[in-house]
């Protein structure tokens, strides 16, 4: 990776270099401006094999965050050229709401998406998908850790209006760590603010973006069992089993909102003592396929507001389900948009 492009003009030479790298043979390219007086906006010349040329509108920016392409679509539809966005470095979800805004972009990590109607042009390629040159520490822009989890449940599990203060309570974070994830959703668009008070509209949006730091594998200490007489058991034992033991997630919990999509042939438990309720419900350890995972949890926020259903078994909190779906396998993160729909539906039955 080159060095970091930090001025203005280093982040349209770098960026420059890299749709030129990208330019099917007999494309040529070049940039001119700045076209305001103002500057940061450059005119980027694409020319095709038959003398044809596109003009772009370039904004040049160091940083892009997802409420600032609002105010870019907006320009772009004043202009009277197809809009460019040329950054440093932009993430996933900052991509993904540029495509959906009609806008170009390319950044100097090489995530490129430039159409073009006529000549005809569509260039699409995939860069870094973290900042590579963010300063050391815990970044800002990340929900990753047990802080952040606890955080974005809060959030989710309450509708608000919430304070730093309550935020606090129901988390249990630091006020540092909440203002670090409040200032990253508002960036991110997710947050409305309400003079000292923040309330979470767009969860769904939230759910997905925190799923991008957490995986329910690699984020906690997984072990494999088997339950030879299948799900009806796993449900029996759970349902005579002491409630703070265990949480069942995964689409063995999410049945009790949704149907399923098949019927469920694995149980994903979040327990403290694996090897414990392991002995107690009489599982064996897998030597080949396993029906059972059994999740001692990195972040404790993940067996907190569980629900203990009218037949005794306890499962998780339908958001902290949506996000271990997402980041499972197979069918799982189908399912966990289903679920995610039904509580759009239902918001007052598990949103306090």
């Amino acid at each position: 990776m080159d060095s970091e492009p930090r001025s203005t003009g280093q982040v349209l030479a770098a960026v420059a270099r890299v749709i030129e790298e990208r330019l099917p043979e007999g494309w040529g390219a070049q940039i001119e401006g700045p076209t305001r007086s103002e500057g940061g906006n450059y005119l980027a010349i694409l020319a095709s094999p038959d003398g044809q040329r596109a003009d772009l509108d370039v904004e040049v920016r160091s940083v892009v965050e997802r409420r600032d392409v609002a105010r870019l679509s907006e320009r772009t539809r004043e202009s009277a050229r197809q809009g460019v966005v040329f950054a440093r470095y932009l993430s996933v979800p900052v991509q993904e709401a540029l495509a959906a805004a009609g806008i170009s972009y390319a950044d100097a990590t090489g995530n490129v998406r430039v159409e073009n109607s006529r000549p005809g042009l569509f260039l699409r390629d995939v860069g870094a998908t973290k900042d590579p040159w963010r300063s050391p520490g815990r970044p800002r822009g990340t929900l990753r850790g047990a802080p952040a989890a606890r955080v974005v449940r809060a959030l989710v599990d309450y509708a608000g209006p919430l304070t730093a203060r309550r935020i606090r309570e129901i988390s249990g974070g630091s006020v540092g760590t909440i203002y670090r994830v409040v200032d990253y959703l508002d960036g991110e668009g997710l947050i409305e603010r309400d003079g000292t008070s923040f309330v979470v509209t767009r969860w769904p949006e939230l759910l997905r973006l925190w799923s991008r730091d957490y995986d329910v594998v690699s984020t906690n200490r997984v072990t494999r069992w088997v339950e030879p007489r299948g799900m009806n058991a796993i449900l029996s034992k759970a349902q005579q089993t002491l409630s703070a033991s265990y949480v069942l997630t995964g689409s063995i919990a999410s049945e009790t909102w949704i149907e399923p999509y098949a019927p469920v042939r694995a149980a994903t438990v979040f327990t403290r003592d694996a090897s414990g309720l392991a002995k107690e419900w009489g599982l064996l350890p897998a030597e080949g396929s396993a029906n059972v995972l059994l999740v001692e949890p990195g972040y404790d926020v993940v067996m907190e507001r569980a629900i203990q259903r009218a037949d005794g078994a306890v499962v998780a909190a339908p958001a902290q389900v949506v996000v271990d779906q997402l980041t499972g396998p197979g069918r799982a993160p189908s399912e966990g948009e289903a679920l995610m729909a039904w509580m759009e539906k239902n918001e007052p039955q598990w949103r306090r």
